[in-house]
């Protein structure tokens, strides 16, 4: 079998410190760890690569064996090195050196374990690490009278249909979780979820700011004058709304109570602002104008007096 060149395998000089050696596996091990290339078999077998020579490189002793056995190792196996003396069990299973311990790396090279030794046939193989399997993110966008009301999407991800169920007074930009929805796990690990961030169309007669709404209503001039009342239409049914003497054009109005729920919380709702538009009379005729001369006249012969 050939030769496995450590260092090479990690990116590092053969005078690489022990903090070097550290840094480097680090990087690969964040850049090929399963959790992060899942079903990818190429990367898998990198990780055990990276995984095996940080096994050898930062362990001083073996990192010791490995350079005096050099691209020779195979040659110079059976002899002694610096009190390493390696000998055959007599039941044929691992292989031990000076200081008693024992190596038990299923999951490494042929040659790791020539070098470091082999697997025992009664010894316990290391098991494959568990792993969350992989989480998927997805987006979706309803209405804002849905938002308001609460509503159930079905949605299709990765040959699954699910229903999601969206409560009353979510958010734009809101993101649900489908816990345990997501990738299988991995060597019994849990499984992954899937996030949804929930986006809200914007809505040609409401503005939303948090759980309140804003919306323009239009009055007439008349009105706005003497005052009366007006239908303001709002996400839950039309309400009739007094409107004062003299209200003033861009006036805001406020409605407690009938702006959008609060999310999680039953019966608490934000406000609805109104801005009043008062609206100009049109078209007027000759006796409108001539009533609206004596109007000016009599307002402009009271201001004069009180002055």
């Amino acid at each position: 079998m050939d030769f496995k060149d450590y260092y090479k395998t990690l990116g590092v000089a053969k005078t690489a410190t022990a903090d070097e050696i550290k840094k480097a596996f680090r990087k690969l091990a964040l850049q090929y760890h399963p959790d992060k290339n899942p079903d990818n078999k190429a990367a898998e077998e990198k990780f055990k690569e990276i995984s095996e020579a940080n096994e050898v490189l930062s362990d001083a002793e073996k990192r010791k064996k490995y350079d005096e056995l050099g691209e020779n190792w195979n040659e110079k196996q059976a002899q002694d090195f610096d009190g390493y003396q390696r000998y055959n069990r007599g039941d044929g299973g691992s292989y031990q050196y000076s200081g008693g311990q024992q190596f038990d790396e299923s999951n490494f090279s042929d040659f790791f374990e020539n070098i470091f030794g082999g697997r025992s046939a009664g010894a316990k193989q290391r098991q494959p690490r568990a792993a969350k399997g992989q989480d998927y993110n997805a987006e979706m966008q309803i209405t804002l009278e849905e938002a308001y009301s609460g509503t159930t999407r079905q949605i299709e991800l990765h040959n699954q249909k699910l229903n999601l169920k969206i409560k009353p007074g979510i958010q734009d930009g809101q993101v649900l979780r489908l816990k345990g929805k997501g990738g299988k796990g991995i060597n019994g690990g849990i499984d992954g979820d899937i996030y949804i961030t929930v986006h809200i169309a914007e809505h040609p007669h409401y503005k939303r700011k948090a759980d309140d709404l804003y919306c323009d209503i239009t009055v007439d001039f008349y009105t706005a004058i003497l005052g009366g009342s007006t239908l303001i239409r709002t996400l839950r049914n039309p309400i009739k709304m007094n409107i004062n003497p003299e209200t003033d054009n861009r006036e805001v109005l406020r409605l407690k109570g009938m702006g959008m729920p609060k999310y999680d919380k039953e019966n608490e709702y934000g406000d609805l602002y109104a801005n009043v538009n008062v609206k100009m009379p049109k078209n007027l005729s000759p006796k409108e104008i001539e009533l609206f001369k004596e109007l000016s006249t009599i307002k402009n012969t009271t201001h004069a007096e009180v002055i």
